[in-house]
């Protein structure tokens, strides 16, 4: 607390007020524009190669800088704690995503207040700090409305957010909040909403609200799109733009970008793409009705980007409707590489790999036209994934350079230079560096009464000035699920480390990590990783890897683990182990991982309710997920009736031919789930049998993976089932719902991924 500079006498005539002074920018401090796209791989942008439309981002290219050598973690989470921290993932305890949490320092998702984010450090020195998008940085168990809200954006240094916890959200019907608060979506996708529009929308509204008040004080604008991560939704006049034109497949696909990248300088005369997988199907050799559903794929992502880059426009020409072009710093990167998550076919539905039960061929080709549409969560298949991040290989997820190099673009123009390509290494810990350089604040020793932790970056504004500097990030690390890298003076060393059966390359995931393979690769003159040097230079193998090991032990990188599911097997907070839970209506959605679990375990669902005189009763009693998968507990034209969805492949329907008298009544609905994860459904009013019906499939894993969850007297959408639509709420009075469950859930987690990524 700042000391008193007035005077404080007896009475106010020998007084003098004073009061602290508030904290000052730097002189002609610039604002801040940070972009975050997802799953954006090195080749997708028009300014990186591709012949995907994005104007507006090629726009900011040509006005800014372009780095060819910006690397990112592999992963959303940990990429986003390096770019809003300067630290890198393992130092700030996001190892992997948030949801995937362990009891570890470099792994609990437990960012230390030690490692200040950058709205605090500029929300100390006179900026506005507000964010826009995805968050990702709070474990998916504190993301409820008992939660505490110091992870969560307002709680490091943001002073309002407006987006989406977790990895991905519906597109159409996104979970969403604002600052502390779950919200409902302004308007149905039926009047034409859409998440990237609307984050837009707000971004726009927060820039104004600042200028209404403070029209020179400095912002800091963090606008994360949940473009392009899965699913692939857009407004179908954008995917109808792209009707027929990736009909000629990935292989045409990356010679062409390859060639356009060698064009734009982005990368070196005589580079050659990285050879096609083995586990990759050519494109001529797919069979033609694959060929157009994986083109339909593509079309879907490609609507998805233009649509994307559409909003990011109306953005950036807000900056010019302010008249602050020149006084703003836009940064635009990718959180890390193209994404494999769709597997080698295609998803319709993500959560499906996760429960066992990929869509085939004859599904994918029977729902071509759902592609892409509200009751799908659809990802597109490894060929595209392979061309997203040409010419580089691998991808999302592993740390060759298919899944760490990313895009990277800085306009500045009152300050930097436009239409230019830098090739020195960076990593995204350097973006805080750089900025604060730009800026004119020194990093500061304590933030919020904490001793501050050293930024582990380096600014990079060395090479924006000049083109020809020697390159002073000459040291990075990379580990993501046990795959590792070490980058040293243009020499990259890495082993990737499977996390199951992947990709029948015969690679044994519980192998010793002692026993991994080292490959050895001089990125100066092979960017691509094609030749590989570790038989001829093994001496300089084993020197990168002392030093990877080095750096791990600097920042917290052990113990390895190439366990995805650890986190589901040794959950910080288990809410599994409960046998009741009360559930009251009108309330937030409750996500899956905080709700009573009744997967693969026998449970009932009471409900004391009462029906008016004189109206038929309808509307949710309670559900779970959406029409991605879930069940759903209601009343549709006054007769009980229970949905049960097994991940959007096939509905379950039990109802009743009773119509729920006006009064008070019990109603029940008993759902013995076997040891094979069939059930029986029956449906009880008053204590009587009114309806019975069997589900071949319930869920072992989860229901959704798009933000869905719980809800009381009303259903999130799209909906669980037909014949009604969301949020369809109970038109009687209903105090609550109780779920009881018996016994333990009979899933192993590790043996359902296990052989989850043996079908892959």
């Amino acid at each position: 607390m700042s000391e008193f500079e007035g005077v404080a006498g007896d009475t106010w005539r020998e007084s003098t007020p004073w009061w602290p002074p508030d904290p000052a920018p730097p002189d002609g401090a610039p604002n801040v524009v940070l972009i975050v796209l997802d799953d954006v791989g090195f080749a997708q942008l028009g300014c990186y190669g591709s012949d995907i439309d994005t104007p507006n981002i090629d726009r900011l290219a040509a006005e800014g800088v372009r780095l060819s050598r910006f690397h990112t973690t592999a992963l959303c989470s940990p990429t986003r704690a390096c770019l809003l921290t300067g630290r890198n993932h393992h130092s700030n305890g996001m190892a992997r995503v948030a949801d995937l949490a362990l009891g570890f320092p470099g792994y609990n998702a437990i960012i230390p207040r030690e490692n200040g984010f950058l709205p605090e450090i500029l929300d100390a020195n006179g900026y506005v700090p507000v964010a826009v998008g995805k968050w990702h940085l709070t474990p998916e168990d504190e993301v409820h409305a008992a939660a505490p809200r110091d992870s969560w954006p307002c709680g490091r240094g943001f002073r309002h957010w407006y987006g989406f916890h977790g990895g991905e959200t519906h597109q159409f019907v996104p979970s969403l909040y604002r600052d502390h608060t779950a919200i409902d979506p302004p308007r149905p996708p039926e009047a034409g909403y859409h998440l990237s529009e609307d984050l837009a929308d707000q971004a726009i509204r927060m820039l104004g609200e600042i200028r209404s008040v403070e029209p020179e004080q400095p912002f800091f604008c963090y606008f994360a799109t949940g473009a392009c991560h899965s699913p692939h939704h857009a407004p179908p006049e954008w995917v109808e733009r792209y009707r027929g034109r990736f009909d000629d497949g990935w292989d045409a696909w990356r010679e062409r970008t390859l060639a356009r990248q060698i064009d734009l300088g982005l990368v070196p005369e005589g580079t050659r793409c990285s050879p096609r997988p083995d586990w990759v199907s050519a494109w001529d050799d797919l069979e033609p009705d694959d060929r157009r559903v994986a083109a339909r794929f593509m079309e879907c992502f490609a609507g998805f980007l233009s649509h994307a880059d559409a909003q990011v426009g109306r953005v950036l020409d807000f900056l010019d409707e302010l008249g602050e072009r020149d006084d703003t710093i836009v940064v635009l990167v990718s959180d890390n590489g193209a994404s494999s998550e769709g597997g080698a076919l295609g998803s319709i539905n993500d959560a499906r790999l996760w429960n066992g039960a990929p869509a085939g061929r004859t599904e994918l080709r029977a729902r071509i036209d759902e592609i892409g549409t509200a009751t799908s969560h659809n990802n597109y298949p490894w060929g595209w994934t392979m061309a997203g991040n040409t010419p580089f290989r691998r991808w999302k997820r592993e740390v060759h350079e298919g899944g760490i190099a990313d895009p990277c673009i800085i306009r500045w123009p009152r300050r930097l230079a436009a239409g230019e390509i830098r090739h020195q290494f960076a990593h995204a810990i350097d973006v805080v560096p750089t900025l604060l350089e730009l800026i004119g604040i020194t990093p500061p020793d304590r933030l919020g009464g904490y001793e501050q932790s050293p930024i582990e970056g380096t600014s990079f504004v060395y090479a924006l000035d000049d083109a020809a500097a020697p390159e002073r990030h000459t040291t990075q690390y990379f580990e993501m699920l046990g795959s590792r890298g070490i980058y040293h003076e243009g020499w990259k060393a890495v082993t990737f480390k499977p996390l199951g059966q992947m990709y029948g390359d015969g690679l044994d995931p519980d192998a010793p990590f002692d026993d991994d393979v080292w490959e050895l690769y001089d990125t100066r003159s092979d960017p691509t990783e094609v030749r590989d040097l570790a038989a001829e230079r093994p001496d300089k193998v084993a020197d990168l890897v002392d030093r990877w090991w080095e750096e791990a032990r600097r920042y917290q990188v052990l113990p390895l683990d190439n366990r995805p599911i650890a986190a589901l097997l040794n959950p910080r907070r288990p809410f599994d182990t409960r046998t009741r839970a009360v559930y009251w209506p009108g309330g937030a959605l409750v996500p899956e991982t905080n709700a009573i679990n009744t997967r693969g375990r026998p449970h009932a669902l009471t409900a004391e309710v009462e029906i008016p005189e004189g109206s038929g009763p309808e509307g949710v009693l309670l559900a779970m997920g959406t029409v991605l998968g879930g069940w759903s507990w209601h009343l549709l034209d006054g007769r009980l009736r229970y949905v049960f969805n097994f991940v959007g492949r096939k509905r379950y329907v039990v109802d009743s031919d009773l119509v729920v008298p006006a009064g008070r009544h019990v109603l029940r609905c008993d759902v013995a789930v076997r040891p094979d994860y069939s059930a029986v459904a029956r449906l009880l009013v008053d204590g009587e049998i009114v309806g019975e019906g069997s589900i071949d499939h319930t869920t072992p894993a989860r229901h959704s993976i798009s933000g869905s969850g719980m809800t009381c007297g009303w259903e999130q959408g799209p909906p669980v089932g037909e014949g009604y639509a969301a949020p369809f709420r109970f038109t009687g009075v209903l105090p609550f719902v109780m779920v009881e469950v018996a016994g333990d859930a009979n899933l192993d987690p590790q043996a359902a991924f296990d052989a989850i990524m043996a079908q892959q």
